[in-house]
């Protein structure tokens, strides 16, 4: 099973960079299940509706999110719900009317079924969620491993003790457990003693020249006076970043044999 990841499509660059690119990287992987994050590929904070088709008619099969999934709720709520929508939301939300959509998928091409689960975890972000540790043990649980041929879970945190804290404890009864939110593109991929593989984080897509999401001018302000009230402005000049992953997973076992974390620029 061969599988393409890309995480945070930013604004309209990542829009524009992936569409362009992901067809050339189809053609050299070949492979059966693309997955992308969207939580930032609208204004550089949020998902609406428009977008995410957008980006599924580039021939993605599973669009992640994670803590910006509802600033423009109204925009959204509408596609999450949709039966056939391709677009999954944090496991570990509370269960809650407010909080719609689906929080993990099985996605099937052929006789190939591969369940894609999704967490975030507290530590320096501002939502307030269950523990990652047991949703994770409930779903694994709750769904028979017959059901799927290969498992991944995007994390979504800030520090990587909490990633390698929740690899070791599911180490070998998940393909691939890779980390999200920081944006930056690490070289840590490896394989735990149970056989899963995991990396700190996969990277982002979009531009290439910047602080985060922010043009180093309008940050200079804030790291010089220590005052945090400066406009950050956001930039979209420059060279465009690609940032992804490119895994092969054994369905005998349900384990990797392969990742390739990939960044270029253009």
């Amino acid at each position: 099973m061969k599988i393409l990841i890309f995480w945070d499509i930013y604004w309209r660059k990542g829009r524009k960079g992936i569409a362009q690119e992901l067809p050339k990287l189809k053609k050299k992987y070949r492979p059966d299940f693309t997955i992308a994050n969207i939580e930032n590929c609208t204004s550089g904070r949020w998902p609406i509706e428009e977008h995410a088709q957008e980006i599924e008619k580039y021939w993605v099969d599973l669009m992640t999110s994670w803590d910006h999934i509802y600033d423009q709720k109204d925009k959204i709520s509408q596609y999450l719900e949709l039966q056939a929508t391709k677009l999954i939301r944090p496991a570990n939300f509370h269960k809650h009317n407010w909080n719609p959509g689906r929080w993990y998928a099985i996605i099937q091409k052929g006789d190939m079924r591969l369940l894609v689960i999704q967490l975030q975890w507290e530590v320096f972000m501002s939502h307030k969620v269950e523990n990652p540790f047991i949703i994770l043990q409930a779903l694994l649980e709750e769904i028979p491993r017959n059901n799927y041929d290969a498992c991944i879970v995007d994390f979504h945190r800030e520090t990587t003790a909490e990633i390698y804290g929740l690899g070791r404890y599911f180490d070998g009864d998940i393909s691939f457990l890779y980390g999200t939110h920081t944006h930056i593109q690490t070289a840590d991929a490896h394989i735990m003693p149970g056989g899963t593989w995991i990396i700190s984080d996969i990277g982002m897509n979009g531009p290439h020249d910047w602080v985060i999401w922010a043009s180093p001018e309008s940050v200079f302000p804030r790291f010089l006076s220590g005052i945090q009230r400066w406009k950050i402005i956001q930039e979209l000049s420059g060279k465009t970043v690609i940032s992804w992953a490119y895994v092969e997973i054994n369905p005998l076992n349900k384990l990797c044999t392969r990742i390739e974390p990939i960044r270029y620029t253009f």
